[in-house]
């Protein structure tokens, strides 16, 4: 069924990108419900599935239906790529009563799952996301963050090389734009068409096999799309180190400092890198021991960053190789 946006003559210059952590939460649980249709998530949900003991893994299934929808209250309209998790469980915290009963009975009908009932609901649905977040999503997030980036800025050069039409018919087989009108088919009964009036959103996003939008019209205009590059979200990256340095200090500590020119923790690096958190948090003890590293505590990850000595030593290093 098609989902039409109109877009008037002032909306044209409207059509913005943005990044969502809260979106991409909220639509992973799929990979949970059917990890079947998520083949490229597999390499994240073994690395996550001995967590999901830790998680009110009740209250996240009811989140989701056997069809995969989720409630559009947990998908809020983003207006930024740099929209923080914390800003966005705390616009969710703030959802009128109302609007979330709403919402699940779009879900669910008359037949709301226990869970999901009682005075304080939406307090316990912050709650379970918070607790996901942190265990499963934290450590990922700026690997998973950067393939999105890497496709808005695709998105970006394709509309102003070729229009926006191109780029639309980039996103999907799904997706058309004929004159000012964008036609989205999704895979439900859902259908409307709503004139813009301000701007149509899309988001990129690595937990999703089509194209969607919100179930209902009175929600601000957004497309979620997959992002392009899927297939390499999970290799293991390259640890480049230059060779003086390496000979100075060993191969892979000198790579770690290449990789730190920003901030991360010992978890984000052993995702990246492929090797085991220990492995790790041993080298980067020893480069913090040697001046070379800081630590510093964000929320619940200790982040380490290189030191001015570091910089000044790889900045020599490289000069005397180039």
């Amino acid at each position: 069924m098609p989902v039409r946006y109109e877009l008037g003559a002032s909306d044209l210059g409207g059509v913005r990108f943005a990044i969502s952590p809260l979106n991409e939460l909220t639509l992973s649980l799929r990979c949970w419900r059917d990890p079947g249709r998520y083949p490229l998530q597999l390499p994240w949900i073994r690395r996550t599935r001995q967590l999901r003991d830790r998680l009110d893994a009740e209250m996240l299934n009811a989140l989701i239906t056997d069809v995969l929808w989720t409630p559009d209250f947990l998908t809020p309209h983003p207006y930024s790529p740099l929209a923080r998790i914390e800003d966005e469980l705390a616009e969710v915290a703030a959802t009128p009563p109302g609007r979330v009963e709403r919402d699940l009975r779009l879900l669910h009908g008359d037949d709301i799952p226990p869970q999901l009932r009682g005075p304080h609901v939406l307090g316990r649905i912050v709650d379970a996301l918070q607790g996901y977040w942190e265990l499963c999503f934290a450590p990922y997030w700026p690997r998973m963050r950067a393939l999105l980036e890497g496709d808005v800025t695709y998105r970006g050069r394709q509309i102003a090389q070729h229009g926006l039409a191109r780029m639309f018919a980039g996103l999907s087989e799904r997706v058309s734009m004929t004159g000012d009108v964008v036609e989205v088919r999704v895979r439900s009964d859902v259908t409307y068409t709503r004139v813009t009036e301000g701007g149509l959103t899309l988001v990129p996003s690595n937990f999703t096999s089509a194209v969607s939008t919100p179930v209902s019209p009175d929600e601000p205009p957004m497309i979620i799309y997959l992002a392009r590059g899927g297939g390499t979200l999970w290799e293991t990256e390259p640890l480049p180190a230059p060779g003086a340095l390496a000979g100075l200090i060993g191969a892979h500590r000198a790579g770690l400092l290449v990789r730190l020119e920003a901030p991360a923790s010992s978890t984000e690096l052993a995702v990246r890198l492929g090797v085991t958190a220990p492995a790790v948090n041993q080298h980067l003890r020893a480069l913090r021991a040697a001046g070379l590293l800081v630590s510093v505590r964000h929320g619940r990850s200790v982040l380490y960053r290189r030191t001015e000595l570091a910089d000044r030593l790889l900045r020599a290093t490289i000069s005397e190789t180039a």
